[in-house]
């Protein structure tokens, strides 16, 4: 048995003042930084407020302790309730880890049980310890017995289910903020050994704010930036998550810099001082994050702000004159909230796909409209996803149609242009004006060429087989498809495969305006033309055309776009203008195909043109590809 005094004599009140102190900072931090009020953040507050109780628990123990005549039902009193809230905090420490890895119910509710178990163990092991007197005693005499030590088992055993969560789990968190955390446990876990050596207990509170100081710096550290007030963008998505579940109406306010997002170049100080003055005077509870360097979003609750149209408003015209001070370009977009039509709708994602469809210097409202518009277009980027990463050559989803060609020399049609569609479950019907675009931004389109190709192999193969004259299909291909390494060895295994002579197959391509793709673009035409592939100048006409290009590939046919042909039909300086054209290619052994023909007048017209192939709606709309066989003729015999 010990004496009482003792226990102060290897006790220093420096570890757990410093634990308060600390304890105080943290809140004051907390209450004036912005950090997301999410329910693994409030168990990290009250890990906090347990920790400042035990030190402050902790330091009145041991002054009792320290021969002043307290009741001993006090002392022991004081430490139940400090070992309380020290598994306490270690017991949610545990629920915290199960929160912030966003584990299943049957995932968290094992190791829910067992830290509930092991809390309970130690609990009324050092209750009934006391009061049996096979534990901690202080007797009559004011001399002590410790009996077993319970509490480094009881450490261990916590600290060991939650290396077991992140061993188990590891692949749920960064490996950085997993290595910083695990590192503060081990420090902790070795500051105890060492007061434990020394038979000392004034830093053992410490040791349990360690690992907070980690948390808080590695999860919940999100600054202000110093100049503008804006939120970095991680918090962005936590933020609207949380208002979510509330039920909080929001509304948002985007402004896109385009110069600043391209540079990565900071604001000018008149401009970050227009930013910051409207972010914080105008709206209460607002809140600035900054997505990127020309990216901003200022988002508040409507509840707090209930005149805040006309606010807006306001924010405008000031706005505006801002505007005409710097004359910076931007786009604008406002919105609301919309849990009612999608409570997951991830609202950075919508505000960005708003943003791309509206021109520099322009303002959107949007509206649930364009909810329908995004969640639409995140299901065809998911699906041509699912189409690129299965590469199945004959998934029903993606459709071959093609649109007749008239060869005005024989009069009758033998050939066509394949045309690709796209049949979603959730959609129908999908045209290539709303896919082809996604499809080019997310780099899945080389994969719907490569199915198209195999597709309409295939269809000429089975037309030939049926007697058919067909003189030949074009497909379309881009840019995107030309710089792909292996484009021209993927194209003839799939044209040999099918067993269709390579001269049934032409390949339609738009000039580009970049000279790395020309000079592909070259090497890819020349490659494949020795097979017998045709290939077609595509949208001849539009944008930027450069004779001296056009000369460098051996192109086959130059196809005008449809603009040319209904300006040729406007007046008659258009009508000589697209008239030399097509005489001059004619003359250097270009074959001329006009598209647009919609009319008889269009039909007449380019046949006086030059006009060795048409194609238009005055001959027949886009069609599955089974019914050209309504349009193309059969061999005799």
């Amino acid at each position: 048995m010990e004496a009482m005094v003792v226990f102060y004599e290897n006790y220093t009140p420096i570890g757990d003042i410093l634990v308060m102190a600390t304890g105080l900072v943290f809140f004051a931090l907390i209450h004036t930084s912005n950090i997301n009020n999410t329910d693994n953040y409030k168990t990290f507050k009250i890990i906090l407020a347990l920790l400042n109780i035990a030190a402050a628990v902790d330091v009145i123990y041991h002054i009792g302790m320290t021969g002043v005549i307290w009741p001993h039902i006090i002392l022991y009193a004081l430490r139940i309730a400090y070992h309380v809230s020290l598994f306490l905090s270690l017991y949610l420490y545990v629920i915290y880890i199960c929160q912030t890895l966003h584990l299943g119910w049957k995932e968290s509710h094992s190791c829910k049980v067992a830290a509930n178990l092991g809390l309970i163990v130690i609990m009324v092991y050092d209750t009934l310890g006391t009061l049996f007197k096979f534990g901690f005693v202080i007797y009559p005499d004011n001399t002590v017995k410790s009996g077993f030590p319970i509490f480094p088992f009881g450490y261990i055993y916590f600290i060991g289910i939650l290396i077991y969560l992140f061993y188990k789990h590891n692949n749920r968190v960064y490996h950085r903020i997993l290595y910083g955390i695990i590192a503060s446990i081990a420090v902790s876990f070795l500051v105890m050994m060492v007061q434990g050596m020394y038979h000392q207990s004034s830093y053992t509170t410490a040791t349990f704010l360690f690992p907070a100081f980690s948390v808080l710096y590695l999860i919940h550290s999100n600054p202000f930036d110093f100049e503008l007030g804006a939120i970095n963008a991680r918090s962005f998505d936590d933020m609207i998550h949380h208002n979510m579940i509330n039920k909080n109406e929001l509304f948002l306010m985007s402004l896109r810099m385009p110069e600043f997002e391209r540079s990565g170049n900071k604001y000018p100080d008149g401009i970050r001082d227009a930013i910051r003055h409207f972010s914080s005077e105008y709206l209460k509870g607002a809140l600035l994050f900054q997505l990127n360097a020309g990216h901003l979003i200022l988002v508040f609750e409507t509840r707090k702000n209930p005149e805040y149209e006309k606010i807006l408003e306001n924010v405008m015209d000031q706005f505006y004159e801002v505007h005409d001070r710097f004359r910076q370009d931007y786009k604008i977009v406002f919105s609301n909230t919309y849990p009612a039509t999608d409570p997951t709708l991830d609202y950075l994602q919508f505000i960005k796909y708003v943003s791309d469809r509206i021109g520099i210097n322009e303002f959107k409202r949007a509206g649930e409209s364009d909810v329908t518009a995004f969640k639409e277009h995140q299901y065809i980027v998911k699906e041509l996803a699912d189409i690129q990463a299965k590469m199945d050559m004959d998934d029903p989803r993606v459709l071959v149609y093609c649109q007749p060609v008239l060869n005005t020399g024989t009069g009758k049609y033998d050939t066509a242009e394949a045309l690709m569609r796209l049949r979603l479950d959730e959609m129908g019907m999908v045209f290539p004006d709303r896919f082809i675009p996604i499809a080019e931004k997310h780099n899945y389109i080389h994969a719907l060429s490569l199915i198209i190709l195999s597709k309409v192999c295939k269809n000429v193969k089975a037309m030939l087989d049926n007697g058919y004259y067909l003189q030949r299909v074009s497909v379309n291909v881009s840019a995107i498809d030309i710089r792909e390494p292996d484009f021209c060895n993927t194209v003839k295994s799939i044209i040999s495969e099918s067993g269709v002579p390579f001269e049934k197959i032409a390949i339609e391509i738009t000039e580009s305006q970049s000279e790395k793709d020309f000079m592909l673009l070259k090497q890819r035409v020349s490659e494949l033309r020795d097979t017998g592939i045709k290939f077609y100048l595509d949208d001849f006409g539009t944008g930027y055309s450069n004779f001296e290009r056009i000369i460098e590939l051996p192109f086959d046919i130059i196809k005008f776009d449809r603009s040319l042909t209904t300006a040729s039909g406007m007046d008659v300086k258009s009508e000589t203008m697209v008239q030399y054209l097509a005489h001059l290619f004619t003359d250097m052994a270009y074959s001329v195909l006009y598209e647009g023909v919609e009319t008889s007048d269009d039909e007449a017209r380019c046949m006086s043109m030059c006009a060795r192939y048409l194609q238009g709606y005055k001959y027949s709309k886009p069609i599955p590809f089974e019914d050209l066989r309504n349009y193309f003729e059969k061999r005799a015999g």
